[in-house]
């Protein structure tokens, strides 16, 4: 198995409303969007949302309603443009869970709460570098 993340999918209740939330982000569907599922192009992987109980049908797991341990990540080229996407999400109807601020590890970050209940965490790390094409690489 390459070292890779191909998609992540995420088991929403009103996919008509997560859809309007990424788009209201600025995100644009891909090819293979249909009325039950919208895929998002993502730098290299591609965000799926798809209704919760099927996702949890073909994933062969229990649909249950608590968080499912998973944050995704949102890295940014500076400290400016995380205040940024956190008010354009706010906007976009999320909900501001941590606001930003300096971190215990030298960076600096916020976290929203989209319109599904999940939690994205927006972070400027100097130690990191986003490439030309939105590659986050480590330690570079």
């Amino acid at each position: 198995m390459e070292q890779r993340v191909s998609v992540i999918s995420l088991g929403v209740a009103d996919l008509d409303r997560a859809r309007a939330f990424y788009q209201a982000m600025g995100w644009t569907e891909g090819s293979g969007s249909t009325d039950d599922i919208a895929f998002f192009q993502a730098g290299g992987l591609v965000l799926g949302l798809w209704d919760r109980t099927k996702l949890a049908e073909d994933s062969a797991v229990t649909n249950s309603e608590g968080w499912g341990g998973v944050t995704l990540a949102y890295n940014t080229r500076s400290r400016d443009e995380v205040d940024e996407v956190m008010e354009q999400a706010r906007a976009a109807g999320a909900a501001v869970g941590r606001s930003p601020a300096e971190t215990f590890w030298g960076g600096y970050s916020g976290v929203f709460i989209d319109t599904e209940g999940n939690p994205w965490e927006v972070a400027h790390n100097p130690y990191w570098v986003i490439d030309d094409d939105g590659n986050t690489l480590l330690g570079v």
